[in-house]
């Protein structure tokens, strides 16, 4: 896998192991058009082998659509500044999650359990789940941390004045 970009390996690999956004998640449709969604994941690996693997349904537009082209795009980054994260490419897989081992996970993750509506929803026996596992072939990570460092100062700023203002 080519790795380039801001952070060292490492951090990298943190980021993406902490980070609890959704990945964004670019591929192609049976007739060549782009496609892109927003899926939970979990990184696994280290440097010599490593997967974003993502959970979804087995009856899945995506499912189909990466059946006939496994080539992805994706990005993993914050939505609030300073903006930061990792995007890359590879290649998509797909492979059953009979026991929703993944699944659950992923509701632990992102929810911190499985006890809720969502959960009770996306775990019931007749839902069939499948697992996406993505081999990156490409990571490039970017922070820009130091050309917004005025504005999230500002932000702060902001904040506490409102904070006192708010007394």
């Amino acid at each position: 896998m080519k790795r380039t970009g801001h952070w060292p390996a490492d951090e990298a690999e943190t980021f993406l192991r902490e980070s609890t956004v959704p990945v964004r998640l670019a591929c192609r449709t049976p007739s060549d058009d782009l496609w892109m969604l927003s899926l939970w994941y979990e990184w696994v690996g280290g440097e010599d082998s490593s997967e974003l693997c993502c959970a979804t349904s087995a009856d899945a537009d995506v499912v189909r659509f990466l059946r006939a082209n496994d080539d992805v795009a994706f990005e993993i980054s914050t939505n609030d500044p300073p903006y930061r994260g990792v995007r890359g490419r590879g290649t998509a897989s797909i492979e059953p999650d009979e026991e929703k081992t993944l699944l659950r996970s992923l509701l632990e993750r992102y929810l911190g359990g499985t006890e809720n509506e969502l959960g009770s929803f996306l775990l019931d026996d007749d839902r069939e789940e499948v697992r996406i596992r993505i081999t990156p072939t490409r990571l490039h990570s970017w922070d820009y941390s130091g050309r917004m460092r005025d504005v999230v100062a500002d932000e702060a700023n902001n904040e506490s004045n409102g904070d006192a203002n708010d007394n």
